[in-house]
């Protein structure tokens, strides 16, 4: 099991979803992927995959995880393994 540490960016993102009647559907999907990122990183719902195209703040490896699927803009997590060992960012 890993805990999660959100950056002060994540917090705000999901208190705004949070915050907002009309997103009820996307935080549903956004509490049971952060579930899985807690228990099952490689759950197959997630599809998990690096993303090449950012790095944490010491060069970590940047990975991301679909909330939602087949929707158009889907709600994406991006996280990272750190900083200490079972958490992830």
């Amino acid at each position: 099991m890993h805990e999660l540490i959100f950056t002060p960016q994540a917090d705000a993102d999901l208190q705004e979803i949070e915050n907002d009647p009309s997103k009820k559907d996307i935080l549903k999907a956004v509490r049971k992927c952060l579930g899985f990122l807690e228990t099952n990183l490689r759950h197959p719902s997630l599809s998990t995959h690096e993303f090449h195209s950012l790095k944490g703040p010491s060069g970590e490896k940047v990975f991301v995880a679909y909330a939602q699927q087949n929707t158009p803009a889907a709600c994406r997590i991006f996280w990272y393994y750190g900083p200490k060992r079972k958490m992830i960012t």
